[in-house]
């Protein structure tokens, strides 16, 4: 192939320039940073019309097993098998095998403990799907606090 380096600032005028470009309301699709990379994506306006277009092609909802499962992975990862069902206290094989089909969860090695089980951790289907960059964009566990939850007063 060609093996020619071009340079960094020129890769990044010409996405902003596409971007710019496919940002004009001739477009139904804009270019956007998702991933650690860039896609074109539905504008939201257009959003509606293409999902009635889909319908028929739409993949199964997650189940509440495989979202369990998948925050499990996502949060602690790289994570054996043994530590979701742990965690889960229930057998997760089933879930961990749909993820793997849905490209949500991937393998990534083997633990260094007895058996040497495979470590599990997200995909990049997971965070376009998710539509984050980077795992660090997660929700975090206090993004979860929920103030009417809690007794008593708080102390200044």
């Amino acid at each position: 192939m060609f093996e020619a380096e071009i340079p960094v600032d020129h890769v990044e005028s010409a996405i902003y320039d596409l971007r710019k470009k496919y940002n004009q309301d001739d477009f139904s699709f804009a270019l956007e940073h998702l991933g650690g990379g860039y896609q074109f994506l539905t504008k939201p306006a257009y959003q509606t019309s293409i999902s009635i277009l889909l319908r028929q092609q739409s993949q199964k909802k997650l189940s509440t097993a495989q979202l369990e499962t998948l925050s499990i992975v996502a949060y602690k990862q790289p994570v054996t098998k043994g530590d979701v069902e742990q965690i889960r206290g229930v057998n997760s094989d089933y879930s961990i095998q749909k993820l793997l089909e849905k490209e949500l969860i991937e393998i990534k090695g083997k633990s260094e403990g007895i058996g040497r089980p495979l470590l599990y951790g997200t995909s990049q289907k997971f965070m376009e799907y998710f539509g984050i960059n980077s795992i660090q964009e997660l929700p975090q566990p206090k993004d979860f606090s929920q103030p009417e939850n809690q007794i008593g007063e708080e102390r200044d």
